[in-house]
């Protein structure tokens, strides 16, 4: 399964400490090595995104179509 995010996951108590951060000094991401790492990692997010759509939409064609047969 896809799962790469560019931001970073916190735990639970550093998601708490967020909601009081209202400067925004404990934000966090996921950095690279280089800028060509950087674009690797932003492609392989949008085409995962892509993949994840495309797959929703192939499941509910293929209830649908098994609805549509049960109907006739």
């Amino acid at each position: 399964m896809f799962n790469y995010s560019l931001f970073a996951r916190p735990g639970f108590l550093s998601g708490m400490s967020r909601v009081l951060d209202i400067s925004g000094t404990l934000n966090q991401y996921n950095c690279s090595g280089t800028p060509e790492e950087a674009d690797r990692k932003a492609i392989m997010s949008d085409w995962g995104a892509v993949g994840l759509d495309l797959q929703e939409i192939i499941d509910n064609y293929e209830k649908f179509s098994k609805d549509k047969k049960r109907q006739k």
